[in-house]
C-alpha cells in the first residue's frame, strides 16, 4: 500500500465532503490544517495504528474520496453489508454480522451455540473469562469451566479429561454447550495456540457434537506470524469474532462470522441486548477500507521490525528478542548502564518514535505493528543508535 501523507491530504483535499461533517467542517478542515505540523509517530505499542481524531477523519475522506461511503441503517445495508460480506469471504463462512463489540460477539456466539446446555470451556486467561464483567453467569446463564490456570492454551487430551470427570464430579448433571478458544491471548502476551493443537480441540469437538468459538480478535496478528490463513484457522470452529479497532482503524465495533442458522439468530438478540444503532457506517467504513492490503502490511512490518532487530541486537547495549510462541509482542532489554527514561524521551523528542517503559525499569514490551512502515528502516536504525548514546552520555 502507498505511504499516505495525511498532512498534504488535510491541507489539499479539505474535508467538507465527508456526508457527516456538515456546517461543521470548515472548523474541522482549519484544525487540521493547524495540527498539520505533528510529526507521524512510529509507536512500539498497541496493534495498529490508532488514530487521533483529525488522522481518523482524514483516513475517512481518503476512502470516501476512492470510494462513496453508503449509510447503514440499523446495521442493515452500505458500508455494514459490504464488510459483513467480505469478512464472511475472509473467514470462509456463510454469513457475518456486525456487533458494536468483541463482548457482545462473544457471549452472543456462545449462548447460542451452547443452546439450552449450560457448560462452556475456555482458558483461563481468556477475555471470555477474565474480561467479559461475568457476562455468561449473569445475562445468559452460561458456567464457565476455567482450563490450564495461567497458561495460554488447554490441550485437548486436558479438555478431554474434564469432560470426561464431569460424572463424577456431580450429582445432577447438565449438558455441555461449547468450548471457546481465544487465539492469539491478550493476557499472555499475544502468544498463539499452536495449529496442531487447534485441530486436535477441533476433531474432538465435532465427535463430541460440541460447538467451539474462536475469540480472533487478533487473529490477523496470529496469521501474521504463523503463516497460517484466516480461513484456515476459521475452518476449525463454528463461528469466528474479529475486532475492527484493534488494527484495523475503526474507533469500535466487531463482526461474528459463522453458518446461516446461526448468524440469522443474531439480529434479534443484538437489538434486545441494546446493541441495535442507527448509524454504524464510519466503523464499518473504516475497516472495510483498511482491511485492503492488511496482510501484506503487517507481513511487511513483521519483515521490517525482525530486520531492525536483527540489526540492533548486534550491538552490547540492548536486546529485543521474541516472545516464545509469540506474535508481534517482543521483549527490550536495556543493558551497559543505558539511562532508560533518557533512551525513551530522546526517541520521542528528537525521532517520533514512542517506546513504553516503566519507571526506573530497563525491561518492556513492544510490538510490532503498520507505524513501522512510516519511516525506512535506516531511519529507525540511526534514531534508536542515537537516543542510546544518548543515555549513556
Amino acid at each position: 500500500m502507498p505511504e499516505f501523507n495525511r498532512r498534504r491530504f488535510l491541507r489539499f483535499s479539505g474535508l467538507a465532503t465527508l456526508p457527516f461533517l456538515g456546517n461543521a467542517s470548515t472548523a474541522l478542515a482549519q484544525r487540521a490544517t493547524a495540527e498539520e505540523k505533528l510529526p507521524e509517530l512510529i509507536k512500539f505499542f498497541g496493534d495498529g495504528e490508532m488514530f487521533e481524531p483529525t488522522e481518523y477523519l482524514a483516513e475517512l475522506q481518503k476512502l470516501n474520496t476512492r470510494t462513496a461511503i453508503q449509510k447503514d441503517r440499523y446495521g442493515s445495508g452500505g458500508a455494514v453489508d459490504a464488510l459483513e460480506k467480505r469478512m464472511a469471504e475472509i473467514t470462509g463462512k456463510e454469513k457475518a454480522i456486525y456487533m458494536p463489540s468483541g463482548t457482545m460477539a462473544n457471549q452472543l456466539a456462545i449462548s447460542v451455540l451452547s443452546g439450552v446446555q449450560t457448560k462452556v470451556f475456555v482458558q483461563d486467561t481468556s477475555h471470555v473469562y477474565r474480561d467479559e464483567a461475568d457476562a455468561a453467569q449473569s445475562v445468559f446463564q452460561k458456567r464457565l469451566y476455567p482450563l490450564a490456570s495461567d497458561e495460554t492454551y488447554f490441550t485437548a487430551a486436558t479438555l478431554q479429561k474434564a469432560i470426561e470427570q464431569l460424572p463424577e464430579q456431580e450429582v445432577f448433571s447438565s449438558g455441555i454447550g461449547a468450548v471457546s478458544i481465544e487465539n492469539p491471548v491478550r493476557r499472555t502476551d499475544g502468544r498463539m495456540i499452536p495449529i496442531g493443537e487447534i485441530k486436535k480441540i477441533s476433531e474432538y469437538c465435532r465427535s463430541k457434537g460440541i460447538k467451539l468459538h474462536l475469540d480472533g480478535a487478533r487473529i490477523y496478528m496470529a496469521s501474521a506470524w504463523s503463516g497460517i490463513s484466516i480461513q484456515e484457522y476459521s475452518s476449525h470452529f463454528d463461528t469466528v469474532y474479529i475486532s475492527l479497532y484493534k488494527y484495523l482503524g475503526a474507533s469500535g465495533g466487531a463482526v461474528l462470522c459463522g453458518d446461516m442458522e446461526t448468524i440469522s439468530k443474531m439480529p434479534h438478540l443484538v437489538k434486545i441486548h441494546g446493541g441495535s444503532m442507527y448509524g454504524n457506517w464510519t466503523n464499518a467504513a473504516m475497516a472495510l477500507g483498511r482491511l485492503e492490503g492488511l496482510e501484506d502490511r503487517l507481513l511487511k512490518a513483521k519483515a521490517r521490525g525482525e530486520e531492525l532487530f536483527v540489526l540492533l541486537n548486534k550491538r552490547n547495549d540492548i536486546r529485543i528478542n521474541p516472545l516464545d510462541g509469540g506474535t508481534n509482542i517482543y521483549q527490550l532489554e536495556l543493558t551497559g548502564g543505558t539511562d532508560a527514561r533518557i533512551f525513551q524521551q530522546t526517541l520521542n523528542k528528537d525521532f517520533s518514535i514512542r517506546i513504553p517503559f516503566a519507571p526506573g525499569k530497563t525491561k518492556t514490551l513492544i510490538t510490532i505493528n503498520e507505524t513501522i512502515l512510516y519511516k525506512d528502516l535506516s531511519f529507525i536504525l540511526n534514531a534508536f543508535s542515537q537516543s542510546l548514546k544518548a543515555g549513556k552520555s
